[in-house]
């Protein structure tokens, strides 16, 4: 039986010492920085708030062009950020130097919806949640779910008809939240997975960063209103799942009986309904979220690249005539590994990683105090030429292990680095390959002419219009004669 200790009574968000970079009387002044790295001009009091809010994907982009390695960006009534971009920053924060930071302000903002789970604590308690939760993402655990992952995919294309114009966007985020239902907590959301997507949504788009940054306080406005329902929604889900758990006594075997089995190091006590409530809505959030939006950003890149969609293709044709795809099969498809790669490098599901120091560090050149907050950007660093050469082409030839690149440690990095890595990352890289290559079997999506494409950076990188497009009968489909 699973056990966890106590949650350590500490105080997880450090003192704040100094706001780096804010005006003449930051404390930064007093530590061995003499030397501090270039800002952007920003406004009285919002300082960069509203530039980044604008285009938070072009603003960090145009910042590293400026202002290159290194550079203090001013948001607002939060304390400045340090944005860091090259690979070995990259590697200093989420692993070399791990142990100096902690998951930073960016966890606030989730702890809102996830509560404290694994994406918003830090610690030995952290630690200790991660343990009871690995198993079940081990290796044979996770191929385990590979016929889930294929079966569901196979409904859906069932569902659709040739010719239909479909949001593969939400699509996929449908598909994918059932996947991750049945596989991690065993049950099948046939009939409430439109319900629960939609509910999704409307809390992660319901976020406005910008005027989090700006005032004290939220806001009321329907956006706020729709994401307070679908928070409503999800947790009436969550707790009626955990309360027909608990009634039944059973154990399955699943996560969510790893989460009510487990007990306490110290008093055997059990975890509450709260605790189990944040670690089961954490896994469903990061379980759909991230793949959803890998594969919709796939669809996008093959329709627009016409070449190496074609060879996937044919790829998937020869290898597999036309059966469903199996775990066994991807050894044999690695042009579908490096499409899937080459997207995750362009469109990373997660765009941004924040932190806070818990300890004074050095680093590109400079010294910061503890409670300075750092951001390292995969939006920014995937697309560094000097590692990438065309890096803004979609070129999966660029993983070829014989021919590609081989870029160096930190400047790849779609789930995170380090202790902090996105457990579900096997869970992720099987769910991307095995349901992409089911779909292209029996359709090539084609944009809808004049539907606009544009990236809508939250917590995510989603799509802000969704991704219509039109189902055209693959030529990977089994030949009929």
């Amino acid at each position: 039986m699973a056990r966890v200790a106590q949650r350590p009574r500490v105080e997880t968000r450090p003192r704040d010492v100094g706001h780096v970079g804010a005006g003449p009387r930051a404390d930064v002044r007093r530590h061995a920085a003499v030397r501090r790295p270039p800002s952007p001009s920003g406004l009285p009091l919002v300082g960069n708030a509203l530039q980044f809010g604008r285009d938070p994907l072009g603003f960090v982009r145009g910042v590293q062009r400026a202002y290159g390695d290194v550079a203090i960006v001013h948001m607002g009534r939060e304390r400045a950020m340090v944005l860091f971009f090259r690979p070995e920053h990259v590697r200093y924060i989420l692993v070399d130097g791990a142990r100096l930071f902690n998951a930073g302000q960016g966890r606030d903002v989730m702890r809102q919806f996830l509560g404290e789970g694994l994406l918003t604590t830090d610690g030995a308690f952290h630690r200790q949640q991660r343990r009871l939760v690995q198993p079940a993402f081990h290796k044979k655990r996770v191929e385990a779910y590979a016929h889930i992952m294929v079966d569901y995919t196979r409904e859906l294309l069932d569902e659709w008809t040739p010719g239909a114009e479909v949001d593969v966007a939400r699509a996929l985020q449908e598909l994918t939240l059932r996947i991750v239902v049945r596989a991690l907590f065993d049950l099948d959301l046939r009939t409430e997975r439109g319900d629960l997507s939609s509910a999704f949504t409307a809390v992660i788009e319901g976020q406005n960063p910008t005027l989090r940054r700006l005032l004290p306080f939220e806001l009321p406005s329907p956006a706020r209103d729709r994401a307070l329902a679908g928070a409503a929604r999800l947790d009436a889900f969550v707790y009626g799942l955990i309360a027909q758990r608990r009634a039944e006594g059973r154990d399955t075997g699943d996560v969510l009986s790893m989460l009510l089995l487990a007990r306490d190091e110290e008093d055997g006590a059990g975890l509450t309904d709260r605790q189990v409530r944040d670690e089961t809505m954490t896994l469903i959030a990061a379980g759909h979220e991230t793949t959803a939006n890998a594969l919709a950003w796939t669809f996008y890149l093959l329709a627009r690249n016409p070449g190496p969609r074609d060879r996937l293709l044919a790829e998937l044709r020869d290898v597999l005539g036309g059966r469903p795809p199996a775990v066994d099969d991807l050894s044999r498809l690695p042009y579908l590994d490096w499409v899937v790669t080459e997207s995750m490098r362009l469109y990373p599901p997660a765009w941004i990683v924040n932190r806070t120091a818990i300890e004074p560090f050095e680093l590109g050149g400079y010294s910061f105090p503890a409670g300075t907050r750092v951001a390292v950007s995969q939006w920014v660093t995937h697309r560094l030429p000097e590692f990438w050469g065309d890096a803004d082409t979609f070129r999966p030839e660029r993983w070829d292990p014989a021919t590609g690149q081989k870029p160096p440690q930190g400047a790849y990095f779609p789930f995170g680095a380090g202790p902090r890595i996105c457990i579900g990352m096997p869970f992720a890289q099987l769910e991307a390959r095995l349901v992409l290559a089911a779909l292209l079997q029996r359709y090539v999506p084609a944009l809808v002419p004049g539907w606009p494409v544009r990236p809508f950076p939250r917590v995510t990188l989603r799509l802000k219009h969704g991704l219509r497009m039109r189902l055209v009968p693959s030529p990977a489909a089994p030949d009929p004669r």
